[in-house]
């Protein structure tokens, strides 16, 4: 394989994730951070965020991966990988400004000596890569250096808590670009992905029926549409089977034997038909909002989309609603919640189920405890507004608390002592937001276990 330098910007999930990666499958990596105490930390080996597998890779390739700021910036790169964030603004569009901020960076420091490729790996709207392009090649030319920039998309699939895996077994790797090189010198990148050339990290074999990747071509406009609905489609498949739930409990079925029945179905599939508490995280909700905006700017509408966001939001409300009905007075009532990240094997909060859950719950009088193995350090400090006890394990958790809300299904919270935990409580009330935990055996335990359209 060919040895790349590779410089990328920008050392949050996407950008740290893919750096150890590529480090590990044998380039040569430097991540620019302009978070002096993220830079600082990554220097000495610690990983400011909670990702499985990306501390110990690390450790292993102090060799082949640097960190430092934009003093740092190495002119001999070859292909340089944006993977700044890209938040949702109020009206929903996407802030590119730590894009458009990279951009004009690059411009004032790029040389006319064979540019690298840049790629846009962060979540931009459609037209960005042109908008990149733009930007750096206006700042060249102020600076008398008058030659084409290439700028490729490149979107990420990863999903928080097996960000690793999805780098390493990706279903495809999308690439769009306009120019051969570009194209060319992004297959030789991921080559060893492409081909699975690599040694699998010990904690993280390659999976027995894993196929080869595809590796898809567009142009720029295509690939960054691909990302915006794919994230589209994932989240209205999960507010689908959410609404398909509450009806569930209408009429008397039950979700998890509605859900089997049609996603066995090959056309539909069974990923993502989990009726539940709903999605969050940093991608789905902003994507989604993103792409309605995108589609306002051509005087589109697009209902699916607009109606994915606001059954979502209602599923959160429907767990308020099935501890009324089981507590009847939530003021004074003590609720406990299990789990905060909005999803396991992340510390990531943002969107979080839980938060919209606690504030709810709080603004009408209850007393709101929370466990969770991970995320309580980072809730403490992004959430000091929120009036809560923070317990130190589920059985601290439990001691007298009216009723248990499962948020996050960590991988302990399904083998919990729940007999005991129950005698701990002053009610036996236990929501399962993920509908994953043992209903029969709760049920004996004399709680009364509620589900999501059970």
């Amino acid at each position: 394989m060919k040895i790349l330098q590779i410089t990328v910007i920008g050392c949050g999930y996407v950008g740290l994730t893919t750096s150890v990666a590529l480090a590990y499958i044998g380039h040569r990596v430097h991540c620019i951070d302009q978070n002096q105490e993220r830079v600082q930390a990554l220097q000495n080996g610690i990983v400011p965020m909670h990702e499985m597998g990306v501390a110990e890779l690390l450790g292993q390739l102090r060799d082949r991966i640097s960190f430092g700021r934009w003093d740092s910036f190495n002119l001999t790169t070859e292909v340089i990988i944006i993977a700044v964030g890209t938040p949702r603004k109020d009206n929903g569009e996407a802030d590119t400004s730590y894009v458009e901020a990279v951009a004009r960076e690059l411009g004032q420091r790029l040389s006319g000596d064979g540019l690298p490729i840049i790629v846009n790996k962060s979540t931009v709207p459609i037209g960005s890569a042109r908008r990149v392009e733009s930007v750096v090649s206006y700042y060249l030319k102020s600076r008398g250096i008058n030659i084409p920039v290439t700028v490729a998309s490149n979107p990420e699939f990863l999903r928080e808590g097996v960000a690793l895996y999805d780098t390493f077994y990706p279903d495809r790797i999308v690439v769009g670009a306009n120019q051969g090189e570009a194209i060319n010198i992004l297959r030789e990148m991921y080559a060893p992905i492409l081909e699975q050339t690599f040694i699998p990290p010990e904690f993280l074999p390659r999976p027995d029926s894993y196929n080869l990747p595809a590796f898809i071509t567009t142009t720029p406009t295509s690939a960054e549409l691909i990302k915006y609905a794919a994230n589209t489609f994932l989240a209205m498949k999960i507010s689908y089977i959410n609404e398909i739930a509450g009806l569930a409990e209408r009429v008397g079925a039950d979700i998890l034997e509605v859900a089997r029945g049609i996603g066995l179905d090959k056309r539909i599939g069974v990923q993502y038909l989990n009726a539940g508490i709903g999605w969050g995280g940093s991608c789905f909700g902003k994507d989604v909002q993103a792409l309605i905006h995108t589609a306002g700017q051509y005087d589109y509408d697009m209902p699916l989309s607009s109606a994915t966001i606001q059954v979502n939001l209602r599923q959160r409300e429907e767990i308020i609603r099935k501890l009324q009905s089981a507590l009847k007075v939530l003021r004074g009532s003590t609720v406990g919640l299990l789990g905060l990240s909005f999803k396991p094997g992340t510390d990531d909060l943002r969107d979080a189920p839980s938060i919209t859950v606690a504030k709810r719950l709080i603004e009408m009088g209850a007393h709101v405890k929370a466990y969770d193995p991970v995320a309580m350090e980072n809730c403490r400090k992004s959430h000091p507004e929120l009036d809560m006890l923070y317990a130190n394990s589920a059985e601290e958790l439990a001691h007298g608390s009216d009723a248990l809300v499962l948020v996050t299904e960590w991988k302990e919270f399904l083998s919990l002592p729940y007999n005991q935990l129950g005698k701990l409580m002053r009610q036996k009330v236990i929501v399962d937001g993920r509908n994953v935990l043992d209903r029969q055996l709760l049920t004996e335990a004399g709680f009364n276990y509620i589900g999501v359209g059970r």
